[in-house]
C-alpha cells in the first residue's frame, strides 16, 4: 500500500527564497499550459499534449529573455507542474461521465493563493543525506524535523507550504503488507460504531467516546484573532501577519482534530477485526442549524482514515447505507418502535421491555446490519416488568373446586 508521510521543514531565509522562486515558475507553467488549451478549446483545435506543451513552454521558454528565469529552478518541478494539470483534466472528464464525483474545470492559479506546492520525483535526483537533512536541486540542505523511520525509500517528495506559512515535505512510500499485519495483535472482536455530536463515537460494546469539540473550544482565540485581522489596512504587512495569526490558529484546530481522529481509528483497529460504520449525510446535516457541530466532529475524515487503516492492516471495514432505521429498531428483539426526537437518549421498548441506551443500540444495529456478530448486552440496560395479556396472566391451569367435606376426607351428606 502507497503511503503518504509528512515531516514538519524549517528552512532558511535563503532556501525560502529559492522555494518562492519554484512555486512561481512552477505556477506560471502551470498557467500557461492552462490558457494554451483553453485557446486550442475556443479555436476548436485538439488539446495540446503534454509533450509538445513542454517543448514550447519549458525547453522553448528558457531560450527566450521573458522566461530565461524558468532555468533557475530544477526542471523537474516544472514537468511535474504539466502532470498537475493533466490530472486535473483527467478528473474534470471523469467527473463529466459519472466515473467519479463531479469536479470544476481546472483554473488559473494566483500568486496570491497561500498555500504553494512543488514536488521533485527520482529524477530530480534528491536524497536524504546521512545527517538528515533533505536535499534538493537548486535549494539546497533543508532542515526536517523525523517525527518517525520511513518504512521504505520514498519515490517522490513534494515540499508544501500552508497557509500559515509553515514548510512540509511529504514522501510517498510504499509499506510492506507482511510488517503491516505483523503490527496488529489477533483478535475475534467485531463492533459496530454510531458517530454523533454528544458522543463522538459510540461502540456496539457500550464504549463511549467524548467529543472533543476542537473549533468550539478555540473560538474565543479565533473571533480575538479575526477581530485584529478585520482592522488591518489591506495591502500592509500588518494585515499579512494578522492573516498568518489566524491561520495558524485554524491549523492548530485542524492538527488537533486530525491527531485524534489518528489515535481513536488506531485504537478501534487494534483492538477489532472487523468494523462497521454507517455511511452519513454530512452535507445535509450541515444544512441545519448544527452545521458549525457537524463540521467540527469531521466524521467524513475520521471514516476515510478507519477505512484506508482497515485495509492496511488486514481488517474487515463494512459501511451500511444511511437510510438503515438503527435508532428505531430494537437491539434486543428487533421490533422496530418508530423514530424518536433527538431529546430522547433512553427508551423502553413495548414489545420485550428493554431500556435501551439510543446510541449503544444504534451501533449494535449497525454492527448487525453490516452482518458482524454482535450481542445486545451493551444496549441493554435492565429490564422493566411489562403487564403480561389477559389471556397469560395465569401461571397455573386453573383446577376444579372441591367441596370442603371432600378436602378434609368426611363423607358427603
Amino acid at each position: 500500500m502507497q503511503l503518504r508521510y509528512s515531516f514538519r521543514v524549517y528552512p532558511t531565509t535563503g532556501q525560502r527564497a529559492a522555494l518562492a522562486r519554484a512555486f512561481g515558475c512552477a505556477r506560471v507553467v502551470y498557467n500557461d499550459a492552462l490558457r494554451a488549451r483553453e485557446d486550442a478549446r475556443s479555436a476548436g483545435l485538439p488539446f495540446p499534449k503534454a509533450g509538445d506543451l513542454s517543448k514550447a513552454l519549458i525547453t522553448g521558454a528558457k531560450k527566450t529573455p521573458e522566461r530565461a528565469w524558468l532555468g533557475e529552478v530544477s526542471a523537474v518541478v516544472l514537468q511535474q507542474s504539466l502532470r498537475d494539470l493533466d490530472a486535473a483534466y483527467r478528473n474534470f472528464f471523469d467527473g463529466l461521465k459519472g466515473r467519479r464525483p463531479r469536479m470544476g474545470v481546472p483554473r488559473f492559479k494566483s500568486r496570491k493563493d497561500t498555500r504553494q506546492v512543488v514536488r521533485f520525483t527520482a529524477n530530480a535526483r534528491w536524497r536524504i543525506t546521512p545527517g538528515g537533512k533533505l536535499s534538493l536541486p537548486k535549494i539546497g540542505d533543508l532542515t526536517v524535523k523525523w517525527s518517525r523511520t520511513l518504512p521504505s525509500t520514498p519515490s517522490t517528495v513534494t515540499v508544501v507550504k500552508d497557509s500559515a506559512g509553515r514548510y512540509f515535505a511529504s514522501f510517498i512510500v510504499e509499506t510492506d503488507p507482511a510488517a503491516d499485519l505483523a503490527r496488529m495483535p489477533d483478535t475475534d472482536h467485531v463492533v459496530g460504531i454510531d458517530l454523533g455530536l454528544a458522543h463522538f463515537a459510540v461502540l456496539s460494546d457500550g464504549t463511549k467516546t467524548d467529543s472533543p469539540r476542537f473549533l468550539r473550544r478555540a473560538e474565543k482565540k479565533l473571533k480575538k484573532a479575526q477581530r485584529a485581522l478585520s482592522r488591518k489596512e489591506k495591502g500592509s504587512r500588518n494585515r499579512e501577519k494578522a492573516r498568518c495569526k489566524v491561520a495558524r490558529a485554524h491549523a492548530q484546530v485542524a492538527d488537533a482534530r486530525r491527531e485524534f481522529h489518528h489515535r481513536l481509528s488506531t485504537k478501534v483497529v487494534r483492538e477489532n477485526q472487523a468494523v462497521a460504520v454507517e455511511a452519513l449525510s454530512v452535507k445535509g446535516l450541515a444544512r441545519t442549524r448544527m452545521a458549525k457541530s457537524v463540521y467540527d466532529a469531521g466524521w467524513s475524515a475520521f471514516v476515510a482514515v478507519l477505512e484506508y487503516k482497515a485495509a492496511r492492516y488486514g481488517r474487515r471495514f463494512v459501511r451500511i447505507g444511511r437510510f438503515e432505521p438503527t435508532s428505531q429498531v430494537c437491539s434486543n428483539c428487533g421490533v422496530k418502535d418508530g423514530p424518536k426526537p433527538l431529546h430522547v437518549r433512553m427508551w423502553t421498548c413495548g414489545a420485550c421491555g428493554a431500556v435501551l441506551d439510543r446510541d449503544v443500540n444504534a451501533a449494535v444495529n449497525v454492527a448487525k446490519a453490516a452482518g458482524l456478530a454482535v450481542t445486545a448486552c451493551g444496549a441493554q440496560v435492565r429490564r422493566t416488568p411489562v403487564p403480561a395479556p389477559r389471556s397469560e396472566a395465569g401461571t397455573h391451569p386453573k383446577r376444579p373446586t372441591l367441596p370442603v367435606w371432600e378436602q378434609a376426607g368426611i363423607p358427603g351428606p
